[in-house]
């Protein structure tokens, strides 16, 4: 058996809850996962893939941990609504949501259809914002809990993917009203906003993206990209007690990336120490 998770949270800090993750068949939402059942949570991880959620849940398990699996499209309302229910009626209230779910196709704005352009808002913010408000209807409303959204670096635009970028802006809006209008029923509503992290989904990109993934990190103050354990690790702390007076907030993750200016270059160095916690991890092959 392999090593185990090397959370920085105590031990059994979620001891007897459930969470569920979107996304969690692979990058940071595996992640997120296995440090949540590391830490005695009943995990429940949903995508549209049951090949991967199925991996996923078998290394859990290997693992010591507890962990179910729901294959679904979040762009489907419907679905959404019925899955939800179902999971609440088999396994009982959940106490926090991560909604990781999302995808992204890199292209200059004046290419972007709006075919494409819909069915990237709708992975990035349409789905996310129905995971939400069905979780909120059928169970948090009554149960309270927390919710911690996903988003992106876009505070300077996201040039080449204009797309994600007007998605993931709105997710953090959204975020805000959500923690406004739920903090009545004990509902916190955070998001975090990674920059670059070395994680599988570089692996999904071709041509001058990748060629480019290798540089990225010379674009950053702390000359590295973000191991996923130290995204993880943000999200379960906003998930726990230890955040209990934080909402509404967006925590950038990404090395310090959006700092400075050209006219003042960023000292070259080999400083920063990555958190490697997840003992399952692997370097992305565009990476290696």
């Amino acid at each position: 058996m392999p090593d185990r998770y090397r959370s920085v949270f105590r031990p059994g800090l979620f001891d007897g809850q459930r969470f569920w993750v979107t996304g969690g068949g692979s990058g940071i939402g595996r992640c997120v996962a296995h440090e949540l059942a590391s830490l005695g949570a009943r995990v429940l991880i949903s995508g549209r893939t049951a090949e991967k959620l199925e991996r996923v849940a078998a290394e859990i398990a290997e693992d010591g941990g507890r962990c179910e699996w729901r294959a679904f499209d979040i762009r489907d309302e419907e679905a959404v609504k019925a899955h939800i229910a179902a999971a609440l009626e088999e396994g009982g209230p959940v106490a926090g949501l991560v909604n990781n779910a999302g995808g992204q196709f890199p292209a200059p704005m004046m290419a972007i259809g709006k075919k494409g352009f819909e069915a990237v808002v709708t992975n990035n913010l349409t789905g996310g914002f129905l995971m939400m408000r069905e979780l909120f209807i059928q169970c948090l409303q009554q149960h309270g809990g927390a919710i911690v959204n996903m988003t992106a670096d876009y505070k300077l635009g996201m040039p080449g993917m204009a797309h994600t970028g007007a998605a993931r802006a709105g997710m953090a809006n959204l975020t805000m009203s959500a923690a406004f209008e739920w903090a009545h029923a004990g509902v916190r509503v955070n998001a975090v906003a990674p920059g670059w992290v070395a994680s599988s989904g570089m692996d999904t990109y071709a041509g001058a993206v990748r060629a480019m993934i290798p540089k990225l990190k010379n674009h950053v103050p702390l000359r590295r990209l973000a191991t996923e354990a130290e995204v993880s690790a943000a999200i379960v702390f906003l998930l726990s007690p230890a955040a209990a007076f934080i909402t509404g907030v967006t925590l950038q993750i990404d090395g310090g990336a959006g700092l400075g200016s050209p006219a003042f270059p960023s000292i070259d160095h080999q400083r920063s120490v990555p958190f490697d916690g997840f003992h399952r991890a692997v370097t992305p092959e565009v990476l290696k």
